[in-house]
């Protein structure tokens, strides 16, 4: 038996965020990973051939640029090796028929392409920016912030003042709006739709959702204003430095360390035991990177928390699956437009209408007919990922149905238990692979292997990826803000003392920008 100041489940980078923040201002923290390696969603690694160097799981990195907590760890983390690629162009899109436009991080430049693309189009792509830049405080504060606090009640009573009630009434009902209503009603081309609208798959959520007009705004002004930087020589990287900085203050992370249960001794969390027997006590609090099934229905008995809220925990809805493909290329890619080779992520799309039957497939069980393809390019902004000469393509599907009911093209035959095998994970690699061949004309017979991970893949190699969903847990709005992860919480405490849930199912909710690390760590610091 050992004895920390806190313990913290699982190694993600809301992990590994709290950890080191804890650490820096002098607890002694031990961090407790289930799996053989470390850092949850960040994993680097030569998954096709020798010198290719793959993102397995998540690509770039946005929302660490943009978090409250990177500027705090920014000269260690450059300290111990890491050193962040960039450029100007941070997303695309490009439709079946080439037509494509280019995204990048100078608003001017922005609002000259849209109205190119239709006149009126970057005046309103112009306006919305500056709207942003005048409503940031509002948004990423109650997108960032602990939303039961003063500091938020502070916030929401400021902007009542300032705006008054109808003014706050209205931007409430604003931001309720659909990525759908809000694109149609304000920009006239279907290529400026297509630009904008896949993004909203990328914070969970369907172009018919509530509130994704509002965070599709989100989405191309983070772009904007952060590009989509990657770690040079691999992600991973940043996992190494977050985890020398913890040792580096005393802390210890641990590997092949299954917790099974939480300690708890008089209503409070004293620390974790392992399902090899050894325990691991914390006198200050344990923290958990889980989904709440797992948390409430799992590492908890059925005395440390009442039956409502082991309910709500097992009534937590997970959303979409995802399907992730490898490819590396023997030369680069050949795009039917030589500008796209520069981009580091986008869209390869049917457009706004495309993307919203994809979702409304993937949502009754069927595999979409025409996917929304992802498509990132590591070389691009990083030579070091691929032999020299030789190329990357990280792609993903977001429009991936959890159980399998039929295919909307009537071309796989789909098992009738709905589960995910080899065969209809490689099947429908193919389908994506032909598709994205019309954009990427070499792409087949440059192509030196592929490697596919489907949804039960996903799930495998993270627990909290239940049914390959990469956000741990559907964003619609009754299960976000203050809901999450669930009614009967807030924040990030428990029913138990000393005991905090973190991760991509709490507030504020999934992405690569350790959020709710930082809330705890700042909470109980």
């Amino acid at each position: 038996m050992r004895t920390h100041d806190f313990v913290i489940v699982g190694s993600g980078i809301n992990s590994l965020v709290c950890a080191a923040l804890l650490g820096k201002k002098g607890h002694k923290v031990c961090v407790l990973e289930r799996n053989d390696r470390l850092g949850g969603c960040i994993r680097t690694e030569e998954i096709t051939q020798p010198g290719f160097l793959h993102e397995v799981f998540s690509a770039v990195h946005p929302l660490v640029f943009a978090s409250p907590w990177y500027p705090e760890l920014a000269e260690e983390l450059a300290e111990n090796g890491v050193e962040y690629c960039n450029n100007d162009k941070p997303t695309a899109v490009v439709l079946p028929n080439g037509r494509n436009v280019i995204l990048k991080t100078d608003r001017q430049a922005n609002k000259a392409t849209l109205d190119e693309v239709s006149a009126g189009d970057g005046e309103k792509y112009f306006g919305f920016m500056q709207q942003l830049d005048q409503n940031a405080p509002l948004i990423f504060g109650l997108l960032g912030g602990q939303l039961w606090s003063f500091a938020t009640f502070k916030l929401l009573f400021g902007e009542a003042r300032r705006r008054g009630l109808l003014g706050l009434s209205k931007f409430v009902g604003e931001a309720m709006q659909t990525s759908r209503d809000w694109l149609e009603t304000h920009f006239k081309s279907d290529l400026s739709h297509a630009l904008m609208s896949p993004w909203i798959l990328h914070a969970g959520l369907g172009p018919e959702s509530a509130v994704s007009g509002i965070m599709n705004q989100v989405m191309m002004y983070t772009l904007e204003q952060t590009g989509c930087p990657m770690v040079k020589g691999g992600n991973e990287k940043l996992v190494e430095a977050l985890v020398k900085i913890i040792e580096d203050n005393g802390g210890t992370c641990k590997i092949d360390s299954h917790v099974d249960q939480v300690i708890v001794e008089n209503g409070q969390a004293t620390g974790v035991r392992m399902d090899s027997g050894m325990t691991e006590m914390a006198r200050k609090g344990v923290i958990c990177n889980t989904t709440p099934n797992q948390l409430f229905n799992g590492l908890l008995s059925t005395n440390d928390v009442s039956e409502d809220i082991r309910t709500q925990a097992r009534e937590f809805r997970f959303g979409r699956g995802m399907m992730i493909i490898h490819v590396a290329m023997e030369e680069e890619p050949v795009w039917t437009d030589p500008a796209l080779k520069d981009v580091v992520m986008l869209h390869v799309s049917s457009g706004l209408d495309g993307v919203s039957k994809a979702v409304n497939e993937a949502d009754r069980g069927l595999l979409p007919e025409q996917p929304t393809i992802v498509v990132c390019q590591p070389v691009t902004i990083d030579p070091s990922r691929a032999p020299k000469g030789k190329w990357i393509l990280w792609i993903q599907l977001q429009e991936i149905p959890r159980e399998l009911k039929g295919d909307a093209k009537k071309e796989i035959e789909t098992p009738d238990n709905g589960l995910w095998n080899e065969q209809v994970r490689e099947q429908y690699a193919d389908r994506v692979i032909e598709q994205l061949s019309v954009s990427i004309t070499n792409l087949n017979s440059s192509m030196l292997e592929r490697k596919v991970y489907g949804p039960a893949d996903l799930e495998a190699m993270n627990v909290n990826l239940e049914g390959g969903d990469a956000y741990s847990g559907t964003c619609s709005i009754d299960q976000n803000l203050i809901w999450r992860p669930l009614r009967g919480t807030k924040n990030h405490q428990t029913p138990v003392k000393c005991l905090f849930q973190i991760g991509a199912s709490t507030h504020p909710g999934p992405g690569l920008g350790g959020g709710s690390g930082f809330l705890v760590a700042q909470k109980v610091g």
